[in-house]
Order: C-alpha cells, then structure tokens, then sequence
C-alpha cells in the first residue's frame, strides 16, 4: 500500500494563498481557478497542474500566448512566496517567455516555478509549462523568466 505523504508546510502556504488572494485577481481567478499545487519547498520551488479548458485557447485552438505569460507571472511569485513563506511576492519588472511547443483544450499542463535567486531588492525566477502526458510531465510547451522587485513584500 502506496504511504500517504503529508503536505510540506510551503505547500500548504501556497494552497492558502490560491484560495484567498486568487478570487482578488480577475484575471487570475478567470484563467487559473482549477489549478492544484502538486509540491512546494522553502528553495522557492512550485509544482502545480492546470487542465485547460477553451478560455485558455487561442483563435487556432492552441494555447494562447497572452495565457502563457499569465501563468508565468504567477507562478514567478508563487515561487517567491514559498520560498520565504510571505504572503506578497512583489511587482513585477520584467516577463520574458519562450514558447516551444503548443497544447490544446483538454490537456493538463504541469507549471515548474524556480526562485533562482532572492535578494534584499529583486527576485530572479524561472517557469517552466510541460504538457502532462501519461500522468507525467511531457514535452516543454513553454518556459520564462520573471523578475520582481520585492523590498518591503
């Protein structure tokens, strides 16, 4: 019999943090609502998973780049709050995104947040998108970098 791993106190951080402030941000609560925290680590790392749905997709039926950049700029500070258990992660300073590969309405995409350094001042972050394929991480849809300015968050 599989044991039962209980949740690590960043992840449970993090499942409070989507339950609360989520439903403050349209944008968020509009595209992520259904996203599930899978993982979290004070090292600033974030696993979540996100079906997608039409609302997600673009006029071709892929995944839409606007959405991509979204899920971006909010697993940046998901990571960044995981990693010193705050409850703010800052404003953003600069997204960058590349985009690899496409996924559709229906698929599940597991999201990879990083903190790759937190300072007194900025947080560097990088996002990796996977398409889940067999109940694994598959191929790269997307990846990015998202740095924010955190002093007094």
């Amino acid at each position: 019999m599989a044991e039962h791993q209980e949740k690590s106190p960043e992840c449970l951080h993090i499942e409070e943090i989507v339950r609360t402030k989520m439903p403050t941000s349209p944008i968020y609560a509009f595209l992520l609502t259904p996203v599930r925290i899978s993982g979290a680590t004070t090292k600033g790392h974030v696993i979540a998973r996100l079906p997608l749905s039409p609302c997600h997709m673009n006029s071709m039926s892929s995944l839409h780049g606007s959405v991509t950049a979204t899920i971006v700029d909010w697993m940046g500070g998901m990571a960044i709050c995981a990693s010193s258990l705050r409850t703010s992660s800052g404003v953003s300073v600069d997204i960058h995104v590349c985009y690899q590969s496409g996924a559709k309405a229906g698929d599940e995409i597991e999201i990879e947040g990083i903190v790759e350094k937190l300072g007194s001042n900025l947080a560097f972050t990088k996002i990796n998108i996977y398409k889940v394929e067999d109940e694994k991480r598959g191929k790269l849809v997307a990846s990015g970098t998202h740095t924010k300015f955190v002093k007094g968050s």
